[in-house]
């Protein structure tokens, strides 16, 4: 076996996986202002950013390879019925249509996260009710504004469409609400299966969205459930879903080989902000080797079936592969 690892030639020849600045999908926060470039103290390197910063980061974005951008947003105000996920003056719109008249848009996709967490008073994502048993996600009405939320991204020039809420039925109102609005061509990137997990902590702080009370375990998947998340991306692409997202991919590697052999869609895996972090922390330690450590988590997703990566990582990483 040795024969074919005698050299870095060798082993580049007969290498089985790979990962490319092309497969790379970057997200940006966008916040409201001009010449904001604000850290998030929680994931060196990444920051949110005004409108103005994130053409900038896209025009590197572009120069680097990288596949394209996930744009999520922080309003400037909230409500309880996250009213600025819609809104056509809202932030993540604005950003599209600079974005748009860039000519970074013309080498990147742009993919806007469909979600009322970051828009809500509450931080859920979706439309909430009181019970008896107490607060609760009320699932149907809010298939209304997730679907409105999308086509409003899509005229605004989203390339794509992601909605990451895990409301049951969102990719068929979704689609429906696209179609009628004469956005037909309009690719659905579903978060097919979205686990509770303890990675996301770093990203409710960059994106303002950690709920105000309870948690999203009654409508985000249980990450012992491998079965169920096959079920979940079934659901996902009879409802009309274009390409599935995996979320998170380094600890659940199993789920994203699982989808690949049941399913021929494109998939995307998405290294969240606990993973990123989590690296993040042991480079700064002088733990891990950071370049040798940031491929091998890619290449271990790529591996697993994943076609793209979204990943806070992009930019080092292109800059790495070269």
């Amino acid at each position: 076996m040795r024969r074919l690892r005698r050299s870095e030639a060798m082993r580049a020849l007969v290498r089985e996986t790979s990962v490319e600045p092309g497969d790379l999908i970057y997200p940006l926060f966008i916040c409201p202002g001009e010449g904001v470039r604000r850290a998030i103290g929680s994931m060196p390197g990444v920051f949110n950013l005004s409108v103005d910063e994130a053409v900038r980061e896209a025009e590197e974005a572009a120069q680097l390879g990288l596949g394209g951008l996930l744009l999520f947003g922080l309003p400037e105000a909230k409500d309880e019925q996250g009213t600025g996920a819609w809104d056509e003056s809202g932030i993540v719109q604005q950003a599209l249509r600079a974005l748009k008249n860039s000519a970074a848009s013309k080498k990147l996709v742009l993919i806007a996260d469909v979600c009322l967490c970051e828009y809500t008073s509450h931080g859920h994502c979706g439309k909430v009710i009181e019970t008896a048993d107490g607060w609760t996600v009320d699932n149907d009405p809010s298939l209304a504004l997730l679907a409105r939320t999308a086509a409003s991204l899509a005229k605004a020039g989203a390339d794509v469409v992601a909605p990451s809420d895990m409301m049951d039925g969102r990719v068929a109102a979704i689609r429906l609400a696209l179609d009628k609005d004469g956005l037909n061509d309009t690719p659905i990137l579903s978060y097919a299966s979205k686990f509770a997990s303890a990675f996301y902590g770093p990203f409710r702080e960059a994106a303002d969205s950690a709920p105000q009370f309870g948690d999203r375990k009654t409508y985000q998947m249980d990450g012992a459930n491998l079965r169920e998340a096959m079920r979940e991306i079934d659901l996902d692409l009879e409802e009309g879903a274009d390409m599935i997202l995996m979320k998170p991919a380094m600890p659940y590697l199993d789920v994203i080989l699982a989808a690949r052999e049941r399913v021929d869609v494109p998939i995307g895996a998405y290294q969240v902000s606990g993973e990123y972090s989590m690296l993040q922390a042991a480079f700064e330690k002088g733990w891990l080797d950071r370049d040798r450590a940031t491929l091998e988590s890619l290449t271990s997703i790529r591996r697993a079936g994943a076609d793209f990566i979204v990943t806070y990582f992009a930019k080092d990483a292109a800059k790495l592969l070269g």
